[in-house]
């Protein structure tokens, strides 16, 4: 098992979203500090180091474990390459930790990575395991931190349902939340693949697209605060920034690209600085053939005042 464990770290799956794009509306220089606040699988990691000098830093940010190990083994022997375990909304402490005083350039890519999605987590992010229900982005926790267990086997039927419907945008909401609440009523909901069944049973899979995809990513947003984390880190990354600095997030769902847009037009009405991107950059027809989970990516950038 150890060595099993040790194998997925050195790999990845993961192919990075509007990488070019990124690359691009970044604006990098050699002498730039770049710090990422969603690591992954180090995709955007690699090509930015690519663009900077032997005085240039790269700090890269995850609160899971497995996920800087991974990039750790394949660029951990760069110099200018850093490391920081931690959820993103933390960033002010993590940079000033890193011992940097200066971010020229930060890069948020949301969401889960295919890493995670693809392959067996032990978290139950995905309903292709059978896992438990954990879905924390950190692979360790403390023991009153919230997971998808609680919020499953403990919640009423009307906030699951609000979530379910708020945060993952599905239809069958209500229906979905009285199936759980049922079925936990005999026992507990333990795996993924139990949660998965479950929601298959009501809502029928009509199409490519597995009926429990929202009910899982609703879930998750929940139990990770992944929009509160985003309101966060964007109000600490714009005092992070020097003038001039750049910051550019990759978002996959509404909530956050609306949150997202929001953001980055106060900011410009309060004269801080000037959206890059009036309208989203989304993928290109081609890269979402040859990468499906693209297909939702709206990528935004925002420049800091002189």
């Amino acid at each position: 098992m150890e060595k099993q464990d040790k194998k997925d770290q050195q790999t990845t799956v993961h192919v990075p979203v509007l990488l070019q794009n990124v690359i691009t509306i970044l604006a990098l220089e050699a002498t730039d500090t770049v710090v990422d606040g969603t690591l992954g699988g180090g995709g955007h990691a690699g090509c930015i180091l690519e663009k900077l000098g032997s005085e240039g830093k790269y700090l890269g940010i995850d609160a899971d474990d497995t996920a800087l190990a991974r990039v750790r083994e394949m660029l951990g022997s760069d110099p200018r390459m850093h490391f920081a375990l931690g959820n993103f909304r933390t960033i002010d402490t993590l940079v000033h930790e890193a011992g940097i005083t200066k971010v020229h350039k930060i890069l948020l890519d949301l969401g889960l990575s295919s890493d995670q999605l693809q392959n067996a987590s032990g978290r139950g992010f995905s309903f292709m395991f059978d896992e438990p229900l954990t879905m924390t982005f950190a692979h360790t926790r403390a023991e009153d931190t919230l997971t998808a267990w609680h919020v499953v086997n403990e919640w009423s039927e009307e906030s699951l349902a609000d979530i379910l419907f708020g945060f993952g945008g599905e239809k069958k909401s209500r229906r979905i939340a009285r199936a759980i609440v049922e079925a936990r009523q005999a026992k507990s909901i333990e795996t993924s693949k139990e949660l998965a069944d479950i929601v298959e049973q009501v809502v029928p899979r009509r199409s490519g697209v597995h009926p429990a995809t929202r009910t899982f990513q609703a879930i998750r947003i929940a139990v990770n605060d992944e929009l509160g984390a985003l309101e966060e880190v964007l109000g600490k990354s714009i005092k992070l920034l020097v003038p001039g600095g750049r910051i550019a997030i990759i978002s996959f769902h509404s909530l956050e690209d609306r949150i997202v847009k929001r953001t980055f037009a106060l900011w410009e009405k309060e004269g801080l600085g000037m959206r890059i991107t009036k309208r989203p950059i989304a993928p290109s027809r081609q890269e979402y053939i040859e990468n499906r989970r693209s297909r939702s990516a709206k990528l935004r950038c925002f420049m800091k005042a002189l």
